[in-house]
């Protein structure tokens, strides 16, 4: 993937901590509502939902996350075995360990269907 590859827990040279939650005005949303990492660099992601809905977490390129939006619209309750996204429930958490690749605007968000159009997503920035 352009966006990068999975890593080792152990070669993390830091931790970013990702909430996922509704809010009280019935919006859905992700913190931080951006994220920043440096080309090559390996990052432990620690993922929590904090929400009282299921809750996916993707990272890709802007084209693939539309791509797979439209994939679950057909097929919502879909598991996810790609090393670059994670679904979980009400006060689950989970982690991802990533190297980040080249360069570019990327985005994460979730794919739930109508979680995106309620706000969950966000731009992925690897500099």
């Amino acid at each position: 993937m352009v966006i990068g590859a999975t890593a080792r827990a152990e070669e993390a040279a830091r931790t970013v901590t990702v909430a996922m939650r509704e809010t009280e005005d019935g919006r859905m949303v992700f913190d931080p509502p951006i994220l920043d990492f440096a080309a090559g660099e390996t990052v432990r992601l620690a993922i929590r939902n904090e929400g009282e809905q299921e809750h996916e977490f993707v990272m890709d390129a802007p084209d693939e996350i539309q791509e797979h939006k439209a994939i679950m619209a057909e097929m919502p309750d879909m598991v996810h075995r790609d090393a670059n996204a994670l679904r979980l429930g009400p006060g689950e958490s989970g982690e991802i360990t990533w190297t980040f690749g080249e360069p570019g605007s990327y985005e994460f968000a979730c794919l739930i269907p109508g979680h995106y159009e309620g706000g969950m997503h966000g731009p992925l920035v690897v500099r």
